[in-house]
């Protein structure tokens, strides 16, 4: 099949992490009585080293696993979402 030489459309909802981030598939949890949003992060989308909050071990680069913001947060979405951490899934689940 022949390579399509057009540009492509510049998405309208922007360039803005913020915007990119909320875009993936994510849902709602409850945890402890907070609403919580978690987003799977995929290996090959998992470029960089992060700490677990739940077991204070290194997820290495390449290593799918979860992000997880508060979802009701008093401050606004940019103020959740800059808190954001990044778990090992297992943790996650069971923390």
């Amino acid at each position: 099949m022949p390579r399509s030489n057009r540009r492509r459309r510049p998405d309208p909802a922007g360039d803005d992490s913020f915007e990119r981030l909320l875009a993936g598939w994510k849902r709602s949890e409850m945890r402890r009585g907070v609403e919580w949003t978690v987003q799977p992060v995929g290996a090959a989308q998992a470029l960089k080293e992060y700490t677990c909050p739940g077991c204070g071990r290194v997820i290495e680069p390449g290593v799918a696993h979860v992000v997880a913001w508060r979802a009701d947060g008093v401050l606004g979405d940019q103020a959740d979402l800059a808190a954001r951490r990044h778990w090992h899934t297992h943790c996650w689940r069971i923390g």
